[in-house]
């Protein structure tokens, strides 16, 4: 259960506030003064603080804080107090606490300040993943020309708070450059927000991206604090902005012009600080050209374009990626590493990896755990690279493979039902192999709908078909 740490001098307020975390399935802690309560988070990390502004001694509520952001920098603090003016709730704000609440407390306000103070702490704890997944030591992995341009525009870009559309295709690694753009930037402590646009059903994506109050909607049973909010004077990283809807695309664009967004079923506009980071598989000028994406929203997001290179363009990189990938299965697991023959390298590098980093991340994990503490040869990693083209096998040019007729020759003794069920089960798990498991990609891939390949994949008995 999630930990919160009470720092009050009022045992009163200790007690009130306890009793309805613990009600709420909180784990309470507490600290009746500044130099305990930071003992207390040293000794064992809470998931959230609770701190009053205005106790006596020495620290002062300001200083606790500035110590507690200095020793735990992705724990989100909550200042309460019921004497402090604007000024100390704007210094507060600007030495890193995430919401001020003013005294005699309320329990909804207590209850709403803390479930948006986890979500900040999941979203913080997401970035330093990708901080992590970026490269064990912070950069980006691979020595080609193609990655030392792309680290060079990063440097240039992320400083500014201009807005940027990552391009290219699935499984390139758009997410860890949004996030290295984030980690480079003055923003780097603040928020990393990450949203899915083709993960969201449509008609959630508003309450998604911009929250709702309370009865908003059927179902709406609490407030809800949107993605735009969680990433307030931090970064939204906007996944697969193409997919989302005209409706979607026209709130988005007055939340850019306007620097503010409205909670559903809420009156009142909300100032928002966001930059802003999208990505997309897709060919947005030619979606623009087709009705299906608006032009003033794309030159809104292509401030600063980024385009990603495949993998298969620059295949130098692989030996570097392989190595990271089994030092990150090693860290993981503590699982003794394989070793790569000559003939097992060169069948990664001659490999068309149209699943790109992603694939080849699944494909060393999956070799390690298989062949841990051996040597790895060629022809074991040809036995799980997809078919190329010297084997039946046609690749198309979004990276699903297609069988050619000998391939379909060889179901010719099944009947028909039975053949057209093994025909579509090939290319439904190539899809998903070479979309590195991403549901939503290999559908798009597919040129079908998520549900859809849901309902097929579990007609077929393909893993991964339950929604």
């Amino acid at each position: 259960m999630p930990t919160v740490l009470i720092i009050d001098d009022e045992p009163n307020i200790r007690r009130m506030v306890g009793a309805v975390l613990s009600a709420e399935g909180y784990e309470v802690r507490e600290a009746p003064d500044g130099p305990a309560g930071i003992a207390a988070a040293r000794e064992s990390e809470p998931d959230a603080i609770l701190l009053d502004l205005m106790m006596p001694g020495e620290p002062n509520g300001l200083g606790v804080l500035t110590a507690l952001r200095a020793q735990s920098p992705d724990v989100p603090v909550v200042m309460m107090s019921g004497k402090a003016g604007l000024a100390d709730a704007v210094q507060a704000t600007r030495l890193g606490a995430v919401n001020f609440l003013e005294k005699p407390l309320s329990p909804e306000a207590v209850l709403l300040s803390l479930s948006t103070a986890m979500e900040l702490r999941a979203a913080r704890r997401e970035a330093r993943a990708l901080r992590s997944e970026a490269g064990l030591d912070g950069t980006m992995v691979g020595t080609s020309p193609e990655m030392e341009a792309l680290r060079s525009l990063i440097a240039r870009v992320a400083p500014t708070d201009a807005r940027v559309l990552i391009t290219g295709e699935s499984g390139t690694g758009k997410e860890l450059v949004a996030a290295a753009i984030h980690m480079a930037s003055a923003r780097r402590d603040r928020p990393f927000v990450r949203v899915n646009c083709a993960a969201i059903p449509r008609d959630l994506v508003e309450s998604e991206m911009f929250g709702h109050e309370k009865g908003a909607f059927t179902g709406a049973q609490e407030r809800r604090i949107g993605r735009f909010e969680l990433a307030h004077t931090g970064t939204l990283f906007m996944d697969e902005v193409g997919d989302l809807g005209p409706e979607a695309q026209a709130k988005l664009l007055r939340a850019i012009e306007a620097r503010e967004i409205e909670r559903l079923g809420g009156g009142k506009a909300i100032a928002v600080d966001v930059r802003i980071v999208a990505a997309t598989n897709k060919d947005l000028r030619a979606a623009v050209t087709a009705g299906l994406f608006r032009e003033d929203l794309l030159f809104r997001l292509d401030v600063i374009p980024v385009a990603m290179p495949p993998l298969r363009e620059r295949a130098s990189d692989i030996p570097a990626l392989v190595s990271h990938f089994m030092q990150v299965q090693r860290s993981r697991t503590g699982r003794a590493t394989v070793e790569w023959s000559d003939d097992a390298m060169r069948e990664f590098m001659a490999y068309r990896w149209p699943g790109n980093v992603r694939e080849l991340g699944n494909i060393v994990e999956r070799l390690s755990i298989l062949h841990g503490g051996s040597k790895v040869h060629g022809a074991q990693v040809r036995s799980v690279l997809l078919p190329s083209n010297g084997n039946g096998v046609t690749p198309l040019a979004d990276g699903v493979s297609r069988a050619t007729p000998p391939g379909i020759s060889a179901l010719g003794h099944l009947p028909l039902s039975d053949a057209l069920d093994e025909f579509e089960r090939t290319l439904i798990t190539r899809a998903v192999a070479g979309a590195g498991g991403n549901i939503a990609e290999a559908a798009r891939r597919l040129q079908t709908d998520r549900p859809n390949l849901y309902r097929r994949m579990r007609r077929l008995g393909i893993p991964g078909g339950g929604e």
